[in-house]
This record gives structure tokens, sequence and C-alpha cells, in this order.
């Protein structure tokens, strides 16, 4: 039975884990990622545990061709599940930060995303089958103060998502939306959110953040947020919070501590 996934930001954190999974379940891959080395250990890693084919693609997806290089290259192969994982964020006051730096976060985040997914779709369309699971986050359910181009990023990914999973249905796809609350990757450090309270509260491992969306991506579900609290309170104390309470609570999460 085909079963091969691609697997985008696949070097590190909940993408890696996501490889590591889907291998153990017996499936082949294809994971990208910028960084060359990581890959190739990772794919030598998993090729000496299972007995699976793994493909490596080193590229920058977020570049303005990424995703087009990307297909190129694998093109002709059967995909049967599309992981879109890869994605950054970035702290400080919207002004003051480098307009570049957030320009690039919405190419990598949804530009490349939406892409690469056009792209991977049609050929799953064609095939009559195929699941597609985009890395979301709860930062989708909110404005974030300090945060604003990532939670935005989020929030087009999650209503991207839900809009295909109903347009593609018909076609034996399904699209899935993990929403996790913090998740302890090198994201913090990369996202300079490193002594806020969101980061110092803790968060969960990559591991069990990527059996969860995996798993939720394999039975068709919609959305899921993979920390029952955070999900209550998104679904039903966020909602009817006066705004302002809601944005000021936000920031003070992604406020340094020190």
């Amino acid at each position: 039975m085909p079963n091969t996934a691609l697997i985008t930001g696949a070097s590190a954190g909940i993408g890696r884990e996501f490889a590591i999974y889907h291998a153990e379940k017996g499936g082949d891959l294809i994971i990208t990622a910028r960084r060359e080395a990581a890959l190739s250990a990772l794919k030598a890693e998993i090729e000496a545990a299972h007995d699976i084919s793994v493909t490596t693609v080193a590229l920058d997806l977020g570049t303005e061709d990424g995703a087009q290089h990307l297909y190129d290259a694998v093109k002709g192969r059967r995909i049967d599940i599309l992981i879109n994982n890869a994605g950054f964020g970035g702290h400080g006051a919207f002004i003051m930060r480098d307009l570049d730096s957030d320009l690039a976060m919405i190419d990598l985040n949804v530009k490349s995303l939406v892409a690469l997914t056009h792209m991977v779709a049609n050929d799953m369309a064609a095939q009559g089958d195929g699941k597609i699971l985009n890395v979301s986050s709860t930062a989708s359910y909110m404005p974030g103060p300090l945060q604003a181009t990532y939670f935005a990023t989020k929030a087009f990914v999650s209503s991207f998502s839900q809009a295909l999973a109903e347009e593609l249905k018909d076609k034996g796809i399904t699209v899935t939306a993990l929403e996790p609350g913090y998740v302890e990757t090198e994201f913090a450090a990369r996202a300079d959110l490193e002594n806020t309270g969101l980061v110092n509260a803790g968060g969960a491992t990559p591991r069990s953040v990527a059996k969860f969306g995996y798993d939720a991506m394999r039975r068709g579900a919609l959305r899921v947020v993979n920390d029952g609290r955070l999900r209550f309170m998104l679904n039903w104390l966020v909602p009817f919070a006066p705004r302002w309470s809601v944005l000021k609570m936000m920031r003070k999460m992604q406020e340094k501590t020190g």
C-alpha cells in the first residue's frame, strides 16, 4: 500500500518527529529543510532503524521559487501525505522589527505553504486520495501583540486549511490543521521568545505533538489542539472575553520577564 509522506521543516523539532513517527508506521519519506547535514543524519538514523526509504531535498522553501524547486525535485513520485511544517516566528513590536524579516516569515509560513499545497493537492486529486496536515498554532485563535505577523500567518493557515478541507473532501483528500500550544523546540530561540511568560510556563514535547497531529490527520480531523485545557480556553472562554482583555493577556504572555 503506497504510504509516502513529504514533510517540510524536517531537520529538527516537530518536523523531525513527524518523520520518525511516519517511518515507525512503515512509510517512505521525502524530507526537506535548509540544513543538508541535519537531513542526511536523520536519513541515516531512520533508514538504519526501519525498512523504508528516505529522500532528502535540501533547500530554502521560503525563497521566491522554493516551493516550485521542491515540487520539481519530487515530481513523478506519488505523495500520499503532505505535512506542511516549515515556519518561523519573531518577537517584538511590529514597527520596531526588521520589515524584511516579517516579509520572509509571510513567504515561508503562508506563500510557500499555499504554493506547495496547490501543486501536491492537484496530484492527490488526480490519484483520488491523499492527506494534508498543515502545522498551525493556537496563535490562530487570536491576535498576538509582540508577535503580530506570526499570529496572523497562523490565522491564515487555519482558515485556509478548513476551506480546503471542504473543497477537497469529494476528491478523497482530507486536510487537517494542527494547532499546538507552545512546544519545546528551537523555535523559541529563533523567535527571540526566551524569558517570556509563554516560554517560561513550559510546553509540550515535539514527539507528543507530532504523534497527536499525525494521528488526527490519519483520522481526517479538521482542526486539533493538543492540550485539553487550551482547547477549552480557546473555544469557550477567549471568544466571549472582551477583546481588549484578550489583547492585554496575550501581550503580557509575550513580554520579556528579565
